[in-house]
């Protein structure tokens, strides 16, 4: 503010503020043009979207012994209430002009659905990949995890430090050293990101009750591929045993097999056999089973590697198996097809794009991509 012929004038004022707001719109269109640039190289243009929501599928209902009197206090405990539980949690997405077959993610132990939808370093997960590529996606939490934590059966959940377990398990390395040529960021944020991913059991959730819930999205859904990861692919083969919506599997590293009685090999951790013209269900559509990198083929000292040789062992068994019967199951383990360093987690691993390209040719061959 000045004093000019015995007058007062602001003029230096607004000046100077007309400079501090261009300055800061300058700075905003900067921040903004900086920010598309990051979305731009992250993802590969706009998701156009027909609809989508979210929605429970299966689970149970309970009821306690008394009478419910509406006119206590909320906090006091009483009887004659019911609870609503055992259910899946479902987000879902429906492109424009959307493929007949849409795709049902279940995520593994300790995961979420998130699994699907991101990676640790922040890149698009399978979830968008394939909403591009024209498929409807329903991306479920199991009963008792994530979105679908009320169960009827209580657990109690620890809180024991394990994220070394984890990464030692999931093959990213054997802590704190990364195997050499791993497709998984190196760098803290996204280690961190990764052990964020991690959720536990929320309630004594049973293997049946994940396959009536998940059988349960199916007819919602429709027609669909069924893809699974780890600990979900024992519940997705009886899923498409159970309902005939299931016209694919694409399974991630699943841990278990389901075998037709008295051909359960020793160690398979699918549970028992199930009759034989169950079993046959599964050789009546088109499976895919990927695994990563850093399999033995010999024993080694090393628990975490012993026992993914033996799961991909197993795997191996029950494809010849599938297939003796009539079925088209097909085993890939990346490195012999000359893709290497992917970690138990495939699906959100820097190359997960190229896999994601392997399992689209698939389709294609096996005309699930109309």
């Amino acid at each position: 503010m000045q004093k000019i012929n015995g007058k007062i004038t602001q003029s230096n004022q607004k000046g100077s503020s007309i400079l501090q707001l261009n300055t800061l719109l300058l700075c905003a269109v900067v921040i903004i043009v900086s920010s598309c640039a990051t979305t731009k190289q992250n993802n590969s243009g706009n998701l156009v979207i027909k609809e989508q929501g979210a929605f429970s599928a299966g689970g149970t209902v309970i009821t306690s012994e008394g009478t419910f009197d509406p006119l206590k206090p909320w906090n006091v405990p009483q009887g004659g209430q019911t609870r609503h539980g055992d259910h899946a949690d479902v987000f879902y997405q429906i492109p424009v002009n959307a493929k007949h077959n849409a795709m049902v993610f279940l995520h593994g132990y300790g995961q979420s659905r998130r699994s699907w939808q991101t990676t640790a370093d922040g890149r698009e997960g399978f979830a968008d990949m394939f909403l591009r590529r024209g498929y409807g996606v329903y991306l479920v939490d199991q009963p008792g995890r994530g979105e679908a934590g009320q169960t009827t059966k209580a657990i109690q959940i620890a809180a024991t430090p394990d994220d070394q377990t984890w990464f030692t398990q999931f093959r990213i390395g054997q802590y704190p050293e990364f195997y050499d040529g791993i497709q998984f960021p190196k760098d803290s944020l996204s280690l961190n990101s990764f052990f964020r991913m991690m959720t536990p059991n929320t309630g004594n959730v049973d293997e049946a009750t994940i396959v009536n819930a998940l059988s349960a999205v199916f007819e919602k859904s429709g027609d669909g591929i069924l893809f699974t990861h780890s600990a979900g692919g024992s519940p997705g083969w009886k899923t498409a045993i159970k309902n005939d919506h299931v016209k694919a599997i694409i399974a991630i590293e699943p841990g278990g097999f389901t075998f037709p009685q008295g051909e359960v090999p020793e160690g398979n951790r699918g549970g028992p056999g199930v009759p034989l013209e169950e079993f046959m269900k599964l050789t009546k559509i088109p499976i895919i089973v990927y695994y990563g990198d850093n399999i033995p083929k010999e024993e080694t000292n090393a628990a975490s590697l012993n026992f993914w040789r033996n799961v991909l062992a197993t795997a191996r068994q029950w494809a010849k198996v599938v297939n003796a019967h009539g079925g088209d199951a097909t085993i890939v383990y990346l490195p012999e097809a000359g893709i290497k360093g992917n970690t138990h987690f495939i699906m959100s691993d820097l190359n997960n794009k190229e896999i994601a390209d392997l399992i689209t040719k698939w389709l294609k061959e096996k005309g699930l991509d109309k």
